[in-house]
């Protein structure tokens, strides 16, 4: 299976009264993390826009273990955890720079076209892309 890894450096605007990252922002180094992921494998999200496809999370689960502060750096691990022609669901974890397991999450994701957001099927449309992903999930 493929990780990719990208290192978030944490800043102030990030966190929230306690001095603790606000939730949501996890949010976010998850899209960082996806990015990181198909750059690595060769892919280009930019020209699949270009071609009036999106991909949209259509669900998001995320377990928060412990608590990243400000000054900190997060690595954010991610990886294509299952694969259907429809639906692509990708693992994230994200650890403090101590090596300690702080967030846990998934997305699943659709491709739908851009301006209908009617879905289309990304084995069908991206068979490519998709035999990418198959072969980076199976490693």
């Amino acid at each position: 299976m493929h990780i990719a890894e990208k290192i978030v450096e944490i800043r102030y605007a990030e966190t929230d009264q306690m001095g603790v990252v606000y939730h949501a922002n996890y949010v976010i180094w998850l899209e960082l993390g996806r990015t990181q992921l198909i750059d690595e494998l060769g892919l280009s999200y930019v020209q699949m826009e270009e071609e009036g496809i999106v991909s949209p999370v259509l669900d998001l689960q995320v377990q928060y273990r412990k608590a990243m502060r400000y000054g900190e750096k997060a690595i954010v691990k991610t990886w294509v955890e299952a694969l259907n022609p429809l639906r692509v669901v990708y693992g994230y974890e994200i650890y403090n720079e101590q090596g300690d397991l702080c967030i846990t999450a998934n997305t699943t994701n659709i491709l739908v076209k851009k301006d209908t957001f009617r879905p289309v099927s990304f084995k069908k449309l991206y068979p490519e892309w998709y035999e990418v992903y198959e072969q980076a999930k199976k490693q």
